[in-house]
């Protein structure tokens, strides 16, 4: 058994295609093939459906997929803390980003330019995603670390984050709603308005919909975007009241915003990232810049 046929495996698998998983390995594709036909013979086992349009892991490839990604990922680990203990950090981060993030209080890309700028070793993947998405993302092992919008609850005990910025989640409406006059309206007081929020998955649905049970109702969702700031422009359509961060609502005409109370609600951005595994030398040196670059909010 070879670590390359371990990687054209999975590479296969994730691309779903021999042709797409030999351009990934700048090689001919008839020879991915070859060695993973190989693998299957050492190890007796059929391990991709060849039949569909696509190519799929079988029971057996889907069960020793797990097995691959961590024998490449050891040997990767390897490599990187041999380039650390010489001195240079070199090797790939993953990096998840949640897709609603829109708070000036963290500038990612200044981060990420700024650890590029003193890592030039690294590379670095970015990727936008929801935040159930980009835990299960990190728990499964595809990314390093995600800026994560955190819900009420704090994520699984095999999850460690630190919290970046918080700020308040405010109601929105046009300033001809009948809302307009006030300036603020209790959590329970919404239960009678249409509202606009982000997608179920995401932090700040995960704590609306947390308090709206607990004060006894379910909201009437009249839209749902991913983007703060398309829900502001919506509120401004005078389409319902946006639940939404704070600086979101800055910007847009023709919206007033109202404080909600009763409970007050807040919204956290956090990096996240795997407790239960060993980080690697290039996560590792990402978390050592960012506490310096992006110290945590205070409590």
């Amino acid at each position: 058994m070879e670590l390359r046929q371990l990687q054209y495996l999975v590479d296969v698998i994730d691309e779903a295609s021999f042709t797409k998983a030999a351009a990934k390995a700048h090689v001919a594709q008839p020879g991915v093939s070859a060695q993973v036909r190989r693998l299957e013979r050492e190890l007796g086992q059929t391990l991709l459906d060849r039949s569909a349009g696509t190519v799929r892991p079988t029971q057996a490839g889907a069960a020793i997929l797990p097995y691959a990604r961590a024998a490449l990922g050891a040997i990767a680990g390897i490599r990187q803390t041999a380039d650390a203990l010489a001195g240079l950090v070199r090797g790939h981060l993953t990096f998840g980003m949640v897709a609603s993030i829109s708070t000036p209080l963290v500038d990612l890309p200044s981060l990420l330019a700024g650890f590029h700028w003193e890592h030039p070793g690294i590379e670095i993947t970015l990727l936008e995603a929801a935040t159930d998405q980009l835990l299960a993302a990190l728990r499964g092992g595809y990314l390093d670390i995600a800026l994560i919008g955190l819900g009420p609850q704090p994520p699984a005990d095999s999850i460690e984050t630190r919290v970046l910025a918080t700020e308040p989640i405010v109601a929105a409406v046009n300033d001809q709603h009948t809302l307009a006059r006030r300036t603020s309206i209790t959590l329970h007081a919404l239960r009678e308005h249409r509202l606009i929020t982000l997608p179920p998955g995401t932090g700040l649905r995960a704590r609306l919909d947390a308090a709206c049970a607990a004060a006894g109702f379910r909201p009437q969702i009249a839209f749902e975007a991913g983007d703060p700031r398309l829900l502001a422009q919506l509120a401004a359509q005078g389409l319902g009241a946006a639940i939404l961060p704070a600086s979101a609502a800055a910007d847009p005409d023709h919206l007033h915003t109202l404080d909600v109370t009763s409970p007050r609600l807040h919204g956290r951005i956090a990096l996240a990232w795997r407790a239960d595994h060993p980080v690697s030398p290039a996560t590792r040196a990402f978390l050592h810049y960012a506490e310096h670059a992006a110290p945590p909010a205070p409590a």
